[in-house]
């Protein structure tokens, strides 16, 4: 589950992270007394979206306009409030189709004397969180990791005792940051660290993390996604979801208990298992083709779940073939065959549809097949089956 960057620094600033001082804003005359309450004499106005690259991101609408601007008077927050707000945003994680934005982050302006890159995430090679830091901040980490390894630092993390001082004097060292800034670092990263663990996430990244004229480390961004699977330890953070951020196709497999991720490619696949799923996308590539979706049905879904799954499928648009790989476990293949079928009643494919079956009941769900009169392509294996679905966006 991703939030959005205010949401993030409102938890960090619970979790004594420190943060500047900012106001979300709805409208364009809460944007102007913003920057006033703020009372400097200037403010940064940020679009708030699930996506990076705000900063450099473009609206749609109007080109000239980025999702992050300065403004230096109340009447300067307004005009830019007015410019973001209901238009569409985009930027290099959104892709064309952008995000339209709804709510802003008017923040007052620091005194910034260094940018820095801050990232936690799970290493699973060392299985347990890992601290990044680079010198090169308000960069992509992609790029630096790329052109200049050298400057990108990391810390395994002990979880149950987090980020000690001895790491964080190893970290300031090679950061090159000066005596008030290492000190205020001693506060500000085991606070980062142990938020990262309490909170369950996957990824909190702060880029940039800034350093203050007067020494001072604040979070100037702040992106947080949580493990999924651990949301029942913190049933205050759902409050925090924006449905309107996520695919709504996503949502739907998710309250009809699948798990599905939309992809860009034209071939749907519907998969019981996470792994036969993964390797019937690597398949499908390996022989030329483009998966839509990461669709795992999992090894006890019933007829209407099936059926839904068929229904999130056939719903996008780019969807050209069907492929359906199941190896019969607790999923029956037989079971399967059913909901495919009252799919047809139901949903209606428009696609062509290869279906390979193997497992539990596979004569029976082949007999089914055979018998239906559908025009329904079978296949012996997973090399045949992606063959035959890439086959069809030929024909």
């Amino acid at each position: 589950m991703k939030i959005h960057e205010y949401q993030a620094k409102q938890l960090f600033k619970a979790a004594g992270v420190a943060v500047p001082e900012g106001i979300v804003c709805k409208t364009p005359d809460e944007a102007a007394a913003a920057f006033t309450k703020l009372g400097g004499s200037i403010a940064v106005v940020k679009s708030q979206i699930h996506a990076g690259g705000r900063g450099k991101g473009r609206f749609k609408e109007q080109p000239e306009q980025r999702g992050v601007v300065l403004a230096k008077s109340a009447d300067e927050a307004k005009a830019n409030a007015q410019r973001m707000l209901g238009n569409t945003l985009v930027t290099i994680q959104t892709g064309e189709e952008g995000k339209q934005v709804n709510t802003l982050l008017v923040e007052q302006g620091l005194n910034i004397a260094r940018e820095l890159y801050l990232g936690v995430v799970v290493d699973r090679a060392a299985g347990g969180p890992v601290l990044i830091m680079s010198s090169e901040g308000g960069m992509e980490i992609e790029v630096v990791a790329h052109n200049t390894p050298e400057k990108i630092f990391t810390q395994k993390i002990d979880a149950g005792y987090g980020l000690q001082p001895f790491q964080v004097r190893k970290l300031a060292h090679e950061l090159g940051l000066d005596a008030a800034a290492a000190k205020s670092a001693q506060e500000f990263l085991p606070k980062i660290v142990k938020f990262f663990v309490e909170n369950d996430c996957s990824m909190t990244e702060v880029n940039p993390l800034v350093i203050t004229a007067e020494g001072q480390m604040i979070a100037l961004d702040g992106k947080v996604s949580f493990d999924d699977n651990a949301m029942f330890r913190h049933k205050n953070l759902l409050e925090l979801r924006d449905l309107s951020e996520e695919e709504e196709s996503e949502i739907r497999a998710q309250n009809t208990g699948l798990s599905y991720v939309k992809l860009e490619g034209n071939i749907g696949c519907l998969v019981n298992g996470a792994g036969l799923a993964m390797s019937t996308m690597d398949l499908i590539k390996l022989h030329g083709g483009e998966p839509a979706n990461f669709l795992d049905v999992g090894g006890g879904a019933n007829v209407d779940q099936v059926t839904e799954a068929f229904r999130i499928i056939l719903a996008d648009k780019n969807v050209k073939a069907v492929l359906v790989n199941i190896f019969g476990g607790i999923m029956k293949c037989d079971t399967i065959v059913t909901a495919l079928l009252e799919a047809y009643e139901k949903v209606g494919f428009t696609v062509p549809l290869v279906v390979r079956l193997e497992g539990t009941n596979v004569e029976l769900a082949r007999k089914m097949l055979a018998e239906s009169g559908r025009p329904i392509i079978a296949a012996t294996d997973l090399t045949d089956a992606a063959k035959k679905v890439v086959g069809t966006l030929g024909a």
